[in-house]
C-alpha cells in the first residue's frame, strides 16, 4: 500500500517493499491536501471557485461519492513528496470548501530520482509546466509549495469555460488545456473583470471553431445545421 505522512510518502505492504509498476493507476491512499505538491505555476482562479461552490452545496453522501470519483494522480517524488499532475483545480477547490484529505492514484515513483532528474523525467512525460501567467518558462525552484498557492491565469479560465460551452472537446492529450490557454491569450485582450471576461469568453467561444484554432486538441470546428 501507499503510505503517506508528514515526512512524505512510502511504498510497502506487510510483506514488503512492492514495485510501482505492479500498483499504479490504483487507489491507494488518502492524502492530506497540505501534503500534495504542484507540478504548474498557474490555475485559473474563475474555474477553482466555480468547483468550489459546487461542492459548497454538497453533504454526507453527496459529497463523499464527488471526493471519490475525482481521484488526484500524483507522482511520488525525491523524500517521497507526492506530486499531482492533474486535477490541480479540484484539489485547490476541495481545499477552499475545508475537504482535508483526498484520495489519490499513483502515476509512478520517481522518489529514488535526485531534484534535477525528477523535473527533468516529469517534464519529458509531460507531467510538469514550469511557465508562469505570460507563458514565460521559469526556473522549477519557483513552482509554488501548495496546490491553492498558484497564480491566476485568466486564459486557464477561458479554456476551461469555452470547453464547457462546447467550444471544443476534452481529450487525453496532456496539458491541453495550457495549449488552449496559450491560444487565446495570443488572440484575445485579457479581461480585467468579470463583465469584461464574460465578452471575452464569448470571442474564445467563436474563436476556437475557426480555422486558427485547427491542430488544437479537441478541436470541433463550426458545427453544421
Amino acid at each position: 500500500m501507499l503510505l503517506c505522512g508528514p515526512n512524505g510518502c512510502n511504498l510497502a505492504a506487510a510483506s514488503g517493499e512492492l514495485s510501482a509498476r505492479s500498483i499504479t493507476n490504483t487507489i491507494m491512499a488518502n492524502v492530506n491536501i497540505e501534503d500534495l505538491r504542484p507540478t504548474q505555476m498557474t490555475h485559473g482562479e474563475r474555474e477553482v471557485a466555480k468547483k468550489a461552490d459546487a461542492y459548497r452545496s454538497l453533504e454526507g453522501h453527496d459529497l463523499e461519492m464527488a471526493i471519490a470519483e475525482k481521484p488526484i494522480p500524483i507522482v511520488l517524488g525525491p523524500a517521497g513528496k507526492p506530486y499531482v499532475i492533474d486535477h490541480h483545480h479540484v484539489a485547490a477547490a476541495f481545499r477552499r470548501v475545508g475537504v482535508p484529505d483526498l484520495p489519490v492514484v499513483l502515476a509512478a515513483d520517481l522518489s529514488s530520482l535526485e531534484t534535477g532528474e525528477f523535473w527533468l523525467v516529469m517534464e519529458n512525460h509531460r507531467w510538469a509546466y514550469p511557465y508562469d501567467v505570460r507563458g514565460q518558462r521559469r526556473p522549477y525552484s519557483d513552482m509554488p509549495r501548495h496546490v491553492w498557492h498558484l497564480e491566476d491565469d485568466v486564459c486557464r479560465s477561458l479554456a476551461a469555460f469555452a470547453r464547457e460551452a462546447g467550444a471544443y472537446e476534452k481529450t487525453s492529450v496532456p496539458l491541453e488545456d495550457f495549449r488552449w490557454a496559450d491560444f487565446f491569450r495570443a488572440m484575445l485582450p485579457l479581461p480585467k473583470n468579470d463583465k469584461e471576461f464574460e465578452k471575452v469568453l464569448r470571442q474564445a467561444i467563436d474563436l476556437a471553431k475557426t480555422d486558427a484554432a485547427i491542430g488544437l486538441p479537441g478541436y470541433l470546428g463550426k458545427r453544421k445545421g
